[in-house]
C-alpha cells in the first residue's frame, strides 16, 4: 500500500505518473493498478468551518498517454445515491469529483456519485457550462464498489472506491494529441449537498465565502509525466 500524501498550498506540480496498459481491460483493473504503483492523496481541507464533518477520502491518478485513471476511496458515515441522469444533479448524494483545466481559462468538472452517475461539463465559470456528449460519456470505464443501483440515503458507516477510466477522447473542447509532458491545472473534491449531514471536503484549498468548487484560480499545477 502506497502512502497518503496531503495536498497543500504548494507551487509544485503534482506529478501524474504514466503507467503500463497492458492487461488492463475496465476499470476494476486499471483501479487496482492505481492501488498497487500510485500513492493516495488526501481530500480533507474543510475550506467552511461551519461544515466540519469531515469523511476520510483519498484519490490516485495516472495516465497512460491517451486516458487518465482515477481511483477514490472513501470512508464515511452515511452514503446516498438517488442520481441516475446523465448531467443530473450527482454533487446532492455521496460524490467525488476532478476537475482540471488544461488552458488555464476553460475546465472540466468530473463529477461522480457513489453509484457511478456521471457529471461533465466544460466551460471558464460556474455558469458558463457546456456538457460533453452523451457519445462521449459512453468512452469513460466507471466501476463503484456500491454497485450501480439508486438508494435512499444510508447510516452507519461506510467504506467504498470508484476508479475510472477517461479517455482525451472525452476532452472534446481540447484537442489533446497526449498527455504525456502536459502541465495543467487541477483539484479533487468529496461532496455530499443533500446528506443529513452535509459536507464539502478539496485537496486544494478554496478561498471563498461559502462551498463554491468551480474556482479554477484556486486549482493547483499538475503535470503528466
Amino acid at each position: 500500500m502506497k502512502s497518503v500524501q496531503s495536498g497543500n498550498d504548494s507551487n509544485t506540480p503534482l506529478l501524474i505518473k504514466r503507467l503500463d496498459k497492458k492487461g488492463v481491460s475496465d476499470a476494476v483493473a486499471a483501479g487496482r493498478v492505481l492501488e498497487e504503483q500510485v500513492d493516495a492523496n488526501a481530500i480533507a481541507r474543510i475550506n467552511w468551518p461551519e461544515f466540519s464533518y469531515r469523511p476520510e477520502v483519498s484519490f490516485r491518478i495516472g495516465h497512460v498517454q491517451d486516458e487518465i485513471w482515477l481511483r477514490f476511496d472513501v470512508s464515511e458515515e452515511r452514503v446516498r445515491a438517488l442520481e441516475t441522469r446523465l448531467h443530473g444533479d450527482v454533487y446532492k448524494d455521496s460524490c467525488v469529483e476532478f476537475f482540471i483545466s488544461f488552458d488555464r481559462v476553460n475546465f472540466y468538472n468530473l463529477e461522480v456519485n457513489c453509484i457511478g452517475t456521471m457529471h461533465l461539463g466544460h466551460g471558464p465559470s460556474r455558469h458558463e457550462r457546456k456538457f460533453v456528449a452523451p457519445e462521449k460519456m459512453k468512452l469513460v470505464a466507471v466501476h463503484s464498489t456500491l454497485g450501480d443501483k439508486p438508494f435512499e440515503e444510508k447510516t452507519g458507516g461506510f467504506e467504498w472506491s470508484l476508479s475510472l477510466r477517461v479517455p482525451t477522447a472525452v476532452f472534446m473542447f481540447d484537442n489533446l494529441q497526449g498527455l504525456g509532458g502536459l502541465t495543467a491545472a487541477a483539484n479533487f473534491y468529496k461532496i455530499g449537498d443533500a446528506l443529513a449531514v452535509p459536507h464539502y471536503l478539496s485537496w486544494a484549498p478554496i478561498s471563498a465565502p461559502e462551498p463554491d468548487y468551480h474556482r479554477p484560480e484556486f486549482f493547483r499545477a499538475v503535470r503528466f509525466g
